[in-house]
């Protein structure tokens, strides 16, 4: 029985180093992979962000000619 625990301790050792090296080369970033495609569905909200702009501009365009056409005076 004095032999066995001398192969267990050489394989134990192996195993640690090859256990190491694994890690080791499990810890090298991988690169990214590519971007996913857009999607041109339209429904991103930026079309929606869009309309509201115009119609305040819009509004501001219509008060602002409404104030100027407007013949009272302004302090």
């Amino acid at each position: 029985m004095a032999i066995l625990p001398r192969p267990l301790g050489v394989v134990a050792v192996a195993a640690l180093v090859f256990a190491i090296a694994i890690s080791a080369v499990q810890a090298t970033p991988l690169p990214p992979g590519p971007a996913p495609a857009p999607s041109h569905s339209g429904n991103d909200g930026t079309t929606l962000d869009q309309g509201i702009a115009y119609v305040l501009m819009l509004l501001a365009l219509v008060l602002t000619y409404l104030i100027h056409s407007a013949d009272v005076p302004v302090f």
